[in-house]
C-alpha cells in the first residue's frame, strides 16, 4: 500500500502570512498565563500561513479535504500525531512570513487499534531569505470506530519531581478560541455531537499543538527564551474540562515535560526541549 502514495513525497506548496499585533495579542490571550517569554509566544508559527479552502473543498471533519494537498489515504480520521520544532531566530511583529511546506514520508502500520497511516510534513518558515523556524509535523490517520469498541485505558504515569508546573483546565471557549486563531477547522475540537457519535472520543478534543504550545511556554520561562529545540509526541486524547499539570523536569539532556490528567494520572502529551 505504501508505493501506491509514492508520488505524494515531495510535493511542497507555499504560502506566506504577516506577524501583525492583533494576531499575537489574539494567541497570548488564548495561552492565558501559559504564556511564556518573548514579544511572540512559543507555538505562534501555528497561526501563520494556515490552510484556507473555499466550503465545497472541505472534507467531514473540516479540514481541508485529503487528495488536495495532504494524500488522501483510505482511513477517514486524521490526527496531529507529535512532531518536532527547532526555533532558528526569533519573530517579530511586522514580520511577512513565507512557509513552504513538503511531503516527507508516508508509511503504514497496525496498531492495538488497526491499521494506522503516517504522513510526515516538513514546514519552514522564512522572513527575507532567512529560516526563522523549521518543523516536522506527524500526522496519523486511522479507521472510523467499530460501533461500541472501547479503548483500555493507558496506565497512569510515574510521579515526577519537577522544577516548574502549571494547572490548566482546557474549556470549550478555549478550544474555540484557539482554533480561531489558527484557523483549524476540524470539528473534533468544537462539535461535540461529531467528536463522540463519528470519532468515538470522549467530548471536544484539545489540539495537539495546543498543548504543544503549554510545554514550549513553560519550558521557556525556565529557560528564559524560547527552547531552541523541541520534540513533542500525543499519548492519549484530552478533552476539554479535565484538568491537567503541564510539569517539567531537568535531566542530562534537557527538560523533559508532559501534560498529565489530574484525575487518573494519565500523560496525554510529553515532549522534550534542549538549546
Amino acid at each position: 500500500m505504501d508505493q501506491a502514495f509514492d508520488d505524494w513525497i515531495g510535493r511542497t506548496r507555499e504560502a506566506s502570512d504577516r506577524v501583525t499585533a492583533r494576531l499575537v495579542a489574539e494567541y497570548a490571550s488564548v495561552l492565558n498565563d501559559m504564556s511564556g517569554p518573548g514579544q511572540v509566544p512559543a507555538g505562534f508559527h501555528w497561526c501563520l500561513a494556515p490552510d484556507i479552502c473555499a466550503p465545497e473543498d472541505l472534507g467531514r471533519d473540516g479540514h481541508p479535504k485529503t487528495g488536495i494537498f495532504l494524500p488522501k489515504l483510505p482511513l477517514p480520521r486524521r490526527m496531529w500525531a507529535g512532531g518536532a520544532v527547532r526555533h532558528l531566530g526569533g519573530f517579530a511583529v511586522g514580520d511577512e512570513v513565507t512557509r513552504r511546506s513538503t511531503i516527507a514520508d508516508i508509511t503504514f502500520k497496525d496498531g492495538r487499534s488497526g491499521r494506522l497511516g503516517f504522513v510526515t510534513v516538513e514546514h519552514r518558515y522564512d522572513v527575507a531569505g532567512e529560516t526563522r523556524l523549521s518543523e516536522r509535523q506527524d500526522i496519523v490517520y486511522r479507521a472510523d470506530p467499530a460501533p461500541g469498541a472501547t479503548t483500555p485505558p493507558p496506565a497512569a504515569a510515574e510521579g515526577w519531581d519537577a522544577i516548574a508546573s502549571a494547572a490548566v483546565v482546557p474549556d470549550a471557549t478555549q478550544l474555540f478560541r484557539y482554533s480561531a486563531v489558527t484557523f483549524n477547522g476540524h470539528r473534533i475540537h468544537y462539535d461535540q455531537p461529531y467528536a463522540t457519535g463519528v470519532e468515538g472520543y470522549d467530548g471536544l478534543v484539545v489540539h495537539g499543538p495546543l498543548q504543544s504550545s503549554w510545554m514550549q511556554n513553560l519550558a521557556a520561562g525556565i529557560i528564559g527564551h524560547v527552547p531552541r529545540h523541541f520534540e513533542y509526541r500525543g499519548l492519549s486524547p484530552l478533552v476539554a474540562d479535565v484538568p491537567v499539570t503541564v510539569e517539567a523536569r531537568q535531566d542530562a539532556q534537557g527538560l523533559e515535560l508532559r501534560v498529565r490528567r489530574d484525575a487518573d494520572g494519565v500523560v496525554t502529551m510529553k515532549g522534550r526541549a534542549s538549546d
